[in-house]
């Protein structure tokens, strides 16, 4: 599976590994997703309409977010792909709440500036998991495959996918809401994965139900040796704490996929969205 897997990946920008996750696991997530989703504010829950609700996985105090960073099945996945020593920074509860507009197209790397941004290989992805059944109906994932090392048309259109005039969907006409005519629809099932090149243009329908669509991000670099220094330094910068309240085996566990750079690089201060032209 895994020679397969890779080469989804770097062809199209994505790959779907079915039933990653088991029924008990995901209801597990479900209830501790549940609690956390339902206290939230009404402000806070408006605050990003376009994403939904965003809430850190490392700022849970639920061990069963740290356990899916660590799931065996996944590291095991990875390896398979020749990824043998990922490393994970930072996750979220991504929540499209019921009748919620779409997600806006955006991409989620920022350093453009340097040559390894248009390698073919991944320098970061999105394990994406999905707790339920998703279709157009309630906000698949829309994509454009290969636009992660491709030049298309839409990149040239793409403003800071962090604004809050797209988080709050101010003007829907805007072509980062637009059906795009090379854009295809990824629908998942409960317990499926996928894993996304931070690169790859993608996008959500909207949710049209009355029930909240719910998935974990979890943002793991595949090979963070070969990435440049700035960008290790990077990394190392956005790596969120774990919650003292954590099992201090699960806590070492977590940290042991922690990326490490103790070179003179700095980090990037500003950090630009706009990606450049290959070469």
């Amino acid at each position: 599976m895994g020679n397969r897997q890779l080469e989804a990946l770097l062809e199209c920008g994505f790959c779907r590994i079915e039933q990653i996750l088991d029924r008990p696991f995901i209801d597990r997530l479900q209830r501790a997703a549940d609690a956390i989703l339902e206290a939230q504010t009404e402000e806070e829950r408006q605050r990003r309409m376009a994403q939904g609700s965003m809430v850190r996985t490392t700022h849970m105090e639920d061990p069963v977010f740290g356990e899916l960073i660590v799931w065996p099945r996944t590291l095991e996945v990875l390896a398979e792909m020749g990824f043998t020593q990922p490393t994970f920074t930072d996750g979220y509860i991504i929540s499209k709440p019921a009748h919620s507009p779409a997600l806006f197209w955006h991409y989620d790397w920022f350093a453009w500036g340097d040559p390894s941004a248009y390698e073919a290989k991944p320098p970061q992805v999105a394990l994406m998991y999905y707790i339920s059944d998703t279709s157009p109906a309630n906000g698949c994932l829309r994509v454009i495959p290969g636009s992660h090392v491709t030049h298309n048309p839409l990149h040239d259109l793409l403003s800071n996918p962090h604004s809050e005039e797209l988080s709050r969907v101010r003007d829907s006409s805007r072509p980062e809401f637009s059906i795009r005519p090379d854009e295809v629809d990824v629908p998942v099932n409960a317990g499926d994965l996928l894993v996304v090149d931070a690169r790859l243009l993608h996008a959500s329908h909207p949710n049209g139900t009355a029930k909240r669509r719910t998935l974990f991000t979890l943002w793991f670099q595949p090979e963070l040796e070969r990435l440049p220094d700035r960008v290790k330094a990077q990394m190392v910068k956005k790596t969120h704490p774990l919650p003292s309240t954590w099992p201090p085996e699960l806590r070492a566990r977590v940290e042991r996929l922690h990326p490490r750079y103790d070179g003179p690089a700095e980090p990037y201060g500003r950090i630009l969205y706009q990606r450049k032209p290959a070469g």
